[in-house]
C-alpha cells in the first residue's frame, strides 16, 4: 500500500525552526520526485519544495529559497524539509507528496500521484 506519513509540525515562535519528515512505503518507493506542498486556511494549496530520488536536485519556491532546505534518505526512502527563521506567513499544514516522472521544477499539484495526511506548522509573531 501506497504512504506518506509526515511528522515533526508544531508551534514555533517567528525566526525558530522545525524539521519536518516524511515516511513512504509500498508504491511511492518507485516515484521520481518527492516534494512538499502547504496550505493556508482560505487558500490554495502551494508548492513548497521539490526533490529528485536519484540524484538529491532540489526546486524551491522564492518565498523560501534561502531558508528552507528540503533533502532525502535515498536508501531508507524518506523526505526531510528544514525551515529556518519561520516567519508567521509559512503557518500552514505541510502536506508530504510525490510523483512519477522527473518534472522537478513543475509546482503543479495535479501531477502529484501520492499524498500524505499533512502535519501543522504554527509560527507565531
Amino acid at each position: 500500500q501506497a504512504q506518506l506519513v509526515e511528522s515533526g509540525g508544531g508551534l514555533v515562535q517567528a525566526g525558530g525552526s522545525l524539521r519536518l519528515s516524511c515516511a513512504t512505503s509500498g508504491g511511492v518507493r518507485r516515484t521520481g520526485v518527492a516534494g512538499w506542498f502547504r496550505q493556508a486556511p482560505g487558500k490554495e494549496r502551494e508548492f513548497v519544495a521539490a526533490i529528485l530520488w536519484r540524484d538529491g536536485s532540489t526546486s524551491y519556491r522564492d518565498s523560501v529559497k534561502g531558508r528552507f532546505t528540503i533533502s532525502r534518505d535515498n536508501t531508507q526512502k524518506l523526505v526531510f524539509l528544514q525551515m529556518n527563521d519561520l516567519k508567521p506567513e509559512d503557518s500552514a499544514i505541510y502536506y508530504c507528496a510525490a510523483k512519477f516522472g522527473f518534472r522537478l521544477a513543475s509546482p503543479d499539484r495535479r501531477e502529484y500521484d501520492y499524498w500524505g495526511q499533512g502535519t501543522q506548522v504554527t509560527v507565531s509573531s
